[in-house]
């Protein structure tokens, strides 16, 4: 296996009491990637996260990370260069927003200050003083997120990071990731947002039954699998269908020399399209 990649797993299989979760599981992360794990409930995805932060076992095959065994996560040095979100929140329902930060501060030998920091990171400036378990799902995803990215990782899990947030927060929450990643944290994301997918991942991989039928940077899966067909809207308030070819050409020159062109475009599949004609699923 190759130790320059930051993830790197080959081969793998999971079962859980007979019925096989994952099945020849093999892909590869680079570090710098933020890579999306794309799959509905019951795929496999939350079963691949625990398996690569060495929470579970597997029964065959090989997972590195780090260009190490999974198993060197248990050491508490490197649990420190990883970060992980699941809906197994790890905060403290007792406790304020700040004093499960502080917590969280002591254990990853980080400084109170960067508190502050995280906080405003997740849209959450002025609410340290509440308690968890009085917090709405949204709010407390937020200071999961918070809590996940304090120690700054070099590598970060996470599982349906968005999935009880407002669209607003999820704008933040992206713009969050997308700094993290620029400053150079590797992040390995589950999602079934096919619009969560495209906006911040550079490569995405479909999972079904367990293995990936998929993987490619989401603008390359949507040309490659496009009928070359192109969609011309008229000022009349027509969608016309054309070839792309000399044929449709023609139509679009005609249209636009009539002035009745208001806008061009491919007919590019969303990603969700995708999955499904290489599942016959869809993602939900």
């Amino acid at each position: 296996m190759n130790m320059s990649k930051i993830i790197d797993v080959a081969n793998v299989n999971k079962e859980y009491e007979g019925k096989r979760a994952l099945d020849n599981l093999s892909f590869s992360i680079q570090q710098g990637e933020t890579f999306g794990f794309l799959g509905p409930s019951g795929s496999g995805k939350t079963t691949t996260i625990k398996l690569l932060t060495a929470q579970e076992h597997f029964q065959a095959g090989e997972m590195q990370v780090f260009g190490k065994p999974v198993a060197n996560l248990k050491d508490p040095q490197q649990m420190k260069r990883i970060g992980v979100l699941t809906d197994n929140s790890g905060l403290y329902d007792r406790l304020t927003v700040k004093a499960n930060l502080k917590l969280y501060c002591d254990l990853y030998d980080v400084d109170y200050k960067r508190i502050d920091e995280v906080l405003n990171d997740v849209g959450l400036t002025g609410e340290e003083s509440k308690v968890v378990q009085k917090l709405s799902k949204g709010m407390r995803q937020r200071v999961t997120l918070a809590r996940t990215i304090l120690h700054k990782p070099e590598l970060l899990f996470l599982d349906e990071p968005t999935s009880a947030l407002d669209p607003v927060s999820t704008e933040r929450i992206h713009r969050v990731l997308r700094s993290l990643n620029e400053e150079g944290t590797t992040i390995f994301l589950t999602t079934h947002d096919m619009h969560e997918a495209e906006r911040i991942c550079d490569r995405v991989a479909f999972l079904n039954k367990g293995s990936i039928q998929l993987d490619g940077p989401p603008k390359q899966l949507r040309v490659s699998h496009t009928d070359s067909s192109i969609s011309i809207s008229l000022s009349d308030g027509r969608e016309v269908l054309v070839g792309n070819d000399h044929e449709g050409a023609a139509r679009i020159s005609e249209a636009i020399t009539s002035n009745q062109l208001v806008a061009v475009h491919s007919n590019e599949p969303t990603l969700g399209e995708i999955f499904a004609r290489v599942t016959g699923k869809e993602l939900f």
